[in-house]
């Protein structure tokens, strides 16, 4: 009996063939924990991706253009949260995941505030993701969490202030062709259209009758298209405000003359353009002024009172820019006139650049559209004292000293020639789009 019972026993230890079923059952519980492991990662990993693209989604379109938050960060006159924008926020972020399941949502937090001319929008989020496997382990729900930020920068707000020479000269016809014209419609083969009070017969009305275009004709037009041009541009509808001056309606009272002050209703900005016109003058060698009627000395200082201090750009203390539209010369007395003088010190010279110099110094930009001072070859007077320093080294040409000096008197990427052909209003609107390029990179 013993014997049988040791024979059993050692048949017992001698016997392995259960061993392979044993270890591969030993060995599956960290396989299956492992594999497991990675599809609960995995499973987090593609839930918190497609949250993320919600918050995402969320932070960039609570800042678009056409926002709530955006459009309040407009009438805001100091910086701080828009509790408009993190209303849109959410919603943005609830709408993004409303089909997506398999998660508790713990938090989402969207902030959104103003700084300056940034609005920065902010949505942070926190959730639990159910597990299958790991739970094995103890590990019932993982954890993920993520932030997006954006930021979106406010148009900036400026106040043009627009300069336009209306002196008589700008009653010169407007192209070759209408020079041409008016050449051969007057005894004294003259170009001007000027506006004699003392004279019925005077030669503005008779290119009125010709049907001449004269330049101050055309700035009257690109002037009322260049309000378009602005409420075109505008982001919020008091960005832009414009105001418009001349040197005044007749040579008594030359000055700078206020035609509509400062103010961001365009549409009464183009209105009151549309009584752009040329100066009067009374009788030749003027009794006022005998004929000294661009007196860009008095004017500049003016026109630099007129402008008040400059801005960063917000609503609150928008950039400034004056819009500066002449030929270029100066008529005026002026007994240090930098050329010859005709009589008494009268001085015709291109613009003393110093004038410019004083107004950017302030931190105002100068816009420059120049308004090329075409040749007059029957003009005696032209050829006598302005051909002169109208002439570049070989001819008529845009590195004449007008044109120099108007370039100079410019803001720098800001100036601009027109050419016979081009049209003063492609010209004016082309310079605006500069300036608020300029103004977004100087802001």
């Amino acid at each position: 009996m013993r014997a049988a019972l040791r024979t059993l026993i050692r048949r017992f230890v001698r016997d392995n063939s259960g061993n392979i079923a044993v270890i591969f059952t030993i060995a599956c519980v960290p396989l299956i924990t492992a594999v497991g492991c990675a599809i609960d990662y995995s499973r987090a990993t593609q839930t918190r991706s497609k949250l993320q693209a919600a918050a995402d989604a969320a932070s960039v379109g609570s800042i678009a253009k056409a926002s709530p938050a955006f459009v309040a960060a407009g009438s805001m006159t100091s910086d701080g949260s828009i509790p408009a924008g993190v209303t849109d926020a959410q919603n943005i972020f609830d709408a993004n995941r409303a089909n997506l399941t398999g998660y508790t949502l713990n938090s989402v937090t969207p902030t959104v505030v103003k700084s300056g001319s940034t609005v920065t929008s902010t949505v942070a989020f926190s959730a639990n993701i159910n597990t299958m496997f790991l739970g094995l382990i103890g590990k019932t729900a993982l954890t993920v969490t993520g932030t997006s930020t954006s930021t979106a920068n406010m148009p900036l707000y400026v106040d043009f202030y627009l300069l336009l020479d209306n002196s008589p000269s700008m009653g010169v016809a407007a192209t070759p062709a209408d020079v041409t014209k008016m050449v051969s419609n007057t005894s004294d083969k003259c170009a001007f259209a000027c506006h004699d009070y003392n004279d019925a017969n005077n030669y503005y009305n008779l290119a009125k009758t010709l049907g001449v275009t004269t330049r101050i004709d055309v700035l009257r037009s690109a002037t009322q298209s260049l309000m378009d041009t602005a409420a075109a541009t505008e982001t919020y509808s008091n960005q832009f405000r414009m105001a418009i001056y001349d040197f005044g309606a007749a040579s008594k009272t030359i000055g700078l003359r206020a035609l509509f002050s400062l103010s961001a209703s365009l549409s009464s900005a183009k209105t009151a353009a549309g009584s752009i016109d040329l100066m009067g003058v009374y009788g030749n060698n003027d009794a006022y002024t005998a004929d000294k009627d661009t007196q860009f000395s008095t004017v500049f200082p003016a026109i630099n009172t007129a402008i008040t201090t400059p801005g960063a750009g917000t609503s609150a203390a928008p950039m400034k820019y004056l819009f500066f539209v002449s030929d270029g010369v100066a008529d005026e007395y002026n007994t240090a006139c930098s050329k010859p003088t005709v009589s008494g010190g009268r001085c015709q010279s291109p613009i003393d650049v110093s004038l410019c110099t004083t107004i950017k110094n302030r931190g105002i930009k100068i816009a420059v559209l120049y308004t090329t001072y075409l040749q007059l070859p029957t003009n005696s007077w032209y050829m006598t004292y302005i051909d002169p320093f109208n002439q570049g080294p070989f001819g008529p040409s845009p590195n004449s000293q007008i044109a120099q000096n108007m370039q100079s008197c410019a803001s720098p990427g800001l100036y601009f020639e027109v050419s016979p052909t081009q049209g003063i209003s492609d010209a004016m609107n082309a310079l605006f789009k500069k300036a608020v390029a300029d103004a977004r990179i100087a802001g």
